[in-house]
């Protein structure tokens, strides 16, 4: 088992288009259950407002914004981030080290209350066509592997990946780098955007910290019945590892 840290190992993206509809779903689960992601629509439409209420309800937020830009923009952003009390920050690796290592530094001078900071690789959306099109030869994983090392290297907590990439990085990287893993959907639930996917259980038993679950959970008939049965999943693997 990874060495995810201690609480729910589900995150639940909240992929509504307004407030209003992301807290009916939130009103009907607690910090125990999951840990929410506000990503850039959401955060487009309802902004630090939103973040800091649910952080006040006692989540653990992921703030799915993927900064890319110059170093010095980046650093401020996630610093900015910060400030909200959210748990854990993304930056897009293809950024470069410069920009990677500001980001790491900017947050590294609020000591161990800082969030985690995470490094998205190749989205899980991409493969090996979409990547030629870009001028980037070679399967999907190989960038993910690259990429990662890079991420530990400027002093990242981990990246996220397809759960496809977790079995070989898991080893490479060590049990303390977070792995966080958007791509998983239950047996028999629709793929949407995702390529790259496995259900909550293998991914799981192949080293993920953390899952990140859409659709699956809160497009469900039962979306506090959906986030139960994946967390049994869970549960089962880990009292068995």
């Amino acid at each position: 088992m990874s060495a995810a840290e201690t609480g729910p190992r589900v995150i639940v993206a909240l992929d509504y288009p307004d407030a209003t509809s992301a807290l009916n779903f939130v009103s009907e689960v607690d910090p125990s259950l999951c840990r929410l992601k506000v990503g850039k629509e959401l955060f487009t439409r309802s902004g630090p407002d939103l973040v800091r209420r649910l952080v006040a309800d006692g989540f653990d937020l992921f703030l799915d914004l993927k900064f890319h830009d110059i170093p010095r923009t980046v650093a401020r952003a996630c610093a900015v981030a910060a400030e909200m009390g959210v748990w854990m920050m993304n930056v897009h690796v293809l950024g470069g080290r410069r920009m990677l290592e500001a980001a790491a530094e900017s947050l590294a001078r609020m000591g161990d209350e800082r969030p985690r900071l995470i490094g998205v690789t190749i989205l899980t959306s991409l493969e090996r066509g979409d990547l030629e099109e870009l001028g980037l030869h070679g399967e999907p994983a190989e960038f993910v592997l690259r990429y990662a090392d890079l991420a530990a290297d400027c002093g990242l907590d981990g990246v996220v990946c397809s759960p496809r990439e977790v079995a070989e990085l898991r080893p490479r990287r060590g049990d303390d780098f977070l792995l966080v893993t958007p791509g998983v959907r239950p047996a028999g639930a629709a793929l949407g955007d995702q390529r790259r996917v496995m259900t909550p259980g293998e991914a799981i038993a192949a080293g993920s910290s953390y899952l990140v679950v859409g659709r699956p959970v809160t497009e469900a008939e039962d979306p506090l019945a959906a986030l139960k049965a994946i967390n049994r999943e869970i549960r089962v693997l880990t009292d068995e590892v």
